[in-house]
């Protein structure tokens, strides 16, 4: 199994910026893909951003170009820098780890550990 811890939410005014992480513990060596999901009240939770272990990146359409994902596998932690906040990226953030398959998915029932989740608000 794995474990997965997320931090660095908050409350940001529109144009601001967050950096979030998720730290891994446990099995980290079968976490082959990280992502970042969010849900917002009432929507679907949708893909924010992946990437694989060998360092390709996924982005969704809506935060290209603002959010960046990296990953220090020396420290078993994954970061999503998000700049450019927008009101509509007000959300629950979690990050979700792929122990399955080499090769991003943007399906939740895909992944197999989940962490707790962190409120992102941006106010405008």
């Amino acid at each position: 199994q794995v474990q997965l811890v997320e931090s660095g939410g908050g409350l940001v005014q529109a144009g601001g910026s967050l950096r979030l992480s998720c730290a891994a513990s446990g099995r980290t060596d079968t976490t082959y893909v990280m992502g970042w999901f969010r849900q917002a009240p009432g929507k679907q939770r949708e893909l924010v951003a992946a990437i694989t272990s060998g360092g390709s990146t996924h982005y969704a359409d809506s935060v290209k170009g603002r959010f960046t994902i990296s990953r220090d596998n020396a420290k078993n932690t994954v970061y999503l820098q998000m700049n450019s906040l927008k009101p509509e990226d007000t959300a629950v953030y979690y990050c979700a780890a792929d122990r399955q398959s080499y090769y991003i998915s943007t399906y939740p029932h895909n992944y197999d550990n989940w962490g707790q989740g962190t409120q992102v608000t941006v106010s405008s």
